[in-house]
Formats: structure tokens, sequence, C-alpha cells
């Protein structure tokens, strides 16, 4: 009987170590890794049209015509291009190029940061120059059931939009049905592209959003200008993401989405709203064609817009917001006002995720495949 407050005593002794283990085993492994989370806040770039009250294009301006405020905070213009012209550097952001602090947030000129706000690429050099380069256009073609009849039509004039796009610096020819096929890789071969879409086979249910998001996502991996067409014959019947998440992504890397669709959507309210929301918050234009010539009508129009946008970038000014950030772009003076901009309207950092070396590891985002 004596021994028996002994035994419970080691029991509980034995209980505390069996418990603390682990914590021990916790704090020492916290200790050792030292990743952290933090958003990186890079150069954002943006693609402006201006047009007059008969849908002309403005040309001609000049950066300071141009006032850049995210979340109510002026921005300075970093790099200004009109179109298929030289791009104009207006502030030093190769000084810093290099420097690689752990703790430091995006600085007001950003100058340890010389990257796209839609590549993962940190401090490296080139990442400025392909900013500056020309654009690439990623082109997703509906081959679902929806495109039975008008399939041939379709393909002819993708075809001629690709041999249109003489400025463009690379296009690549993705297709959709229930899945995603890449038929075509970023090329500047033009043959390689038309071939892709010739070769394209019709398909079953239309998962249009989930392949726009994952054309989105390829997108972005790129520096630089980029921009999405999409031909979709009709509504989505077979995706799992909301369309909200794949206008969301595309804002936060600054890809403008253009939709071209036939009178198949127009059935449906709900998908012609969807698309005129999309291409709206993200800089770009929703086409509803009634023919074949329509067709190729809304495809000059994409070429012709993306030979007259205004792209510029800006590094932002300390933000302590970590979630959506508003972009507001206006033209400064009475002549000006009278003008229409048309850009997306924000983006949301995307926090990236950095060993004790400060190498870049994986992103936090998640993408379905």
């Amino acid at each position: 009987m004596g021994c028996k407050p002994t035994k419970k005593r080691n029991l509980l002794i034995v209980a505390l170590l069996l418990g603390l283990l682990p914590l021990s085993t916790f704090r020492t492994t916290a200790q050792q890794d030292t990743t952290r989370l933090r958003v990186v806040v890079n150069l954002v770039q943006l693609n402006v049209a201006v047009t007059d009250n008969k849908g002309n294009y403005v040309t001609s301006l000049h950066p300071l015509d141009f006032a850049i405020t995210e979340d109510g905070i002026p921005e300075k213009i970093a790099t200004f291009e009109e179109g298929n012209g030289p791009t104009t550097r207006l502030v030093d952001i190769t000084a810093d190029v290099g420097k690689n602090t752990a703790d430091e947030s995006a600085s007001a000129e950003g100058r340890s940061r010389i990257q796209d706000s839609s590549s993962s690429l940190e401090d490296r050099p080139e990442t400025l120059s392909s900013t500056l380069a020309g654009a690439n256009v990623f082109i997703l073609f509906d081959t679902s059931n929806y495109m039975y009849r008008g399939f041939v039509f379709a393909q002819d004039a993708i075809a001629d939009f690709v041999r249109s796009l003489e400025s463009a610096d690379k296009i690549s020819f993705y297709s959709y049905s229930r899945n995603l096929y890449r038929a075509a890789a970023l090329t500047s071969d033009r043959s390689e592209v038309v071939r892709g879409a010739r070769t394209s086979v019709a398909g079953d249910d239309a998962a249009l959003y989930n392949s726009l998001l994952l054309t989105v996502q390829d997108a972005s991996q790129y520096p630089g200008r980029k921009a999405v067409v999409v031909f979709s014959n009709g509504p989505d019947n077979a995706s799992m993401v909301p369309p909200e998440d794949v206008a969301e992504l595309a804002q936060s890397a600054g890809i403008p989405i253009y939709m071209i669709s036939t009178t198949e959507a127009q059935l449906q309210p709900v998908s012609t709203a969807v698309f005129d929301r999309m291409s709206a918050a993200t800089g770009g234009k929703a086409y509803f064609s009634k023919s074949w010539r329509d067709e190729k009508k809304a495809f000059a129009s994409i070429r012709d817009d993306l030979a007259h946008l205004y792209s510029f970038s800006y590094y932002p000014q300390p933000n302590p917001n970590r979630g959506w950030r508003s972009i507001k772009v206006q033209l400064v003076g009475e002549r000006l006002k009278k003008y229409h901009i048309r850009t997306r309207n924000g983006y949301r950092p995307r926090p990236n995720r950095f060993s004790s070396g400060n190498e870049p590891a994986s992103t936090s985002e998640s993408v379905p495949n």
C-alpha cells in the first residue's frame, strides 16, 4: 500500500515526459525551420486602352497624361510603351538588382525586386527586359459538342487571326472540351500554331472555366505582356471552378481576357453576363458573333486592340494591405476627360514561400490540374 503514491508519481512523470516529448520536438523543428511566408509585391504592369466616344483609339499620349492610384495611393510610372512602339524607362529600376533581404517588404521604388507581377522569378536582371518584350497571345478554342455546327468556320477565323498577329511576340494554342489540350506550345512559328488549330477535333462536354484557369496559370508563368483569347460557343456545363476565381487570377496576373462567343451563349443570360464581367474586370473585351463573318471581325478587333494598348508599369508604394488592391487609372487634364479608359481594376499580391537561404520555393496558390 505504501508504494502506491510512488508508483503514481512515477506514472505521472512518465506521462509528463511523454507529453513533453512532442512539444520539445516541435520546438526543435520550429527553430530549424526558418521558412517564412511573406507577400512580395513586384512590378505591376497595366495594359490600358484609351478610346473616344465613337470607340476610336486615342494615340500619342504621354506618361504625364496618366495618373495611377492603388488603394488611393498615388503611384509613379516606371516604364511606358504605346502600342508596339519603343519602351520609355522613367525610373531607374535596375540600380539595386541582386539585393536580397529576406525580412524587408517591397519598398516604394521596389528596386530590390525586378519582376513582372505575373512572374514567379525574382532577383533576375533579365526579368526587366522580358517584361518589356512584345505581347504573348494564348488562344483557347472550344471543341465541345456546342461547336459541332460551326467548327470549321471557327478554325478558319482562328487561323486568319494567328497569321495576322505580326506584332505579337509568340502565340500558343489550346483547345478544350471536358479537358484542356495544349496543341501548340508558346512559339513564334505561326504555322505550328495554325497546325494546332487545324488538327483540333470535336469533344464532349464543355469545361470552359477549368480550362481557362489552367490557360491563365500557364500564361502567368511568362514575364512580359500577355493576353488570353477565348473562342467559346456556349455555356459551361462541366467545370468545378467558378468564373470568379478565373477572373481574379487573371486580374492579379495582369492578363486581359478577350471572349469571342456565338449567339448560342446569348441563349443563356448567365453566360453572357459572366463573359462580359470577366473580360471587363481583366481589361479585355467580349464579343458575341451572329455569323462566321462576325467572328472574323471580332478577331480583327482584338488584333487592333493589342496593337493600340498603352503598356506601363509601376512599383507599388508601401501598402499594408495584403488582400485585394484596387487600381484606378485616370487621364490628366480637361481635354482628356472626355476619353474612356479600359484596364484591369485591381490585383491581389500573391504570397511566396522562401527558405532561410532565400531560395524561391513553392507558391501558396493552389490551382487544380
